[in-house]
């Protein structure tokens, strides 16, 4: 019996740096500014039926700012909507180590672009790249796990 207790004590140890480590991008994540390199929102990352969705939770900013701004540069459904709540990340699948096929909305400039997002650092960080035509024309934010 003893030995049984050891054998199950040394495999849940063994077992459990892999149980860190994540594996798929759902979670809750903090969005790092490319251009600033600070904390710009934290965004909530679900999965339907196999495709991926972003919903901003709450957005870092200053305390004269506006803490729901609108997304006044948007257009179509999005168009004067509190950015608090709003989808900006959509219709990504798995694809091997990336998940892409979908898009991604800046509600800074209100524009839309192609969507692809690699998991790095065993699941702790996401990279966000969105771009136009082919991804070596875009930009990439480190996103890094909240939970």
């Amino acid at each position: 019996m003893r030995t049984l207790i050891q054998a199950s004590l040394i495999a849940a140890v063994l077992a459990a740096p892999a149980a860190w480590a994540q594996d798929t991008p759902v979670g809750l994540w903090k969005s790092i500014d490319d251009e600033t390199g600070k904390p710009k929102s934290l965004v909530r990352i679900t999965e339907e039926q196999g495709h991926l969705k972003g919903t901003i939770e709450k957005l870092f900013r200053g305390p004269n700012e506006d803490q729901n701004p609108k997304c006044v540069n948007c257009e179509g459904v999005n168009k004067d909507q509190p950015i608090i709540g709003m989808t900006i990340l959509s219709g990504l699948r798995k694809n091997g180590d990336v998940y892409d096929g979908g898009t991604v909305l800046d509600p800074k400039n209100g524009k839309t672009y192609k969507a692809r997002i690699t998991l790095k650092d065993e699941g702790k960080k996401l990279e966000m790249r969105g771009y136009m035509g082919m991804p070596m024309f875009g930009r990439t934010q480190t996103w890094v796990r909240e939970q």
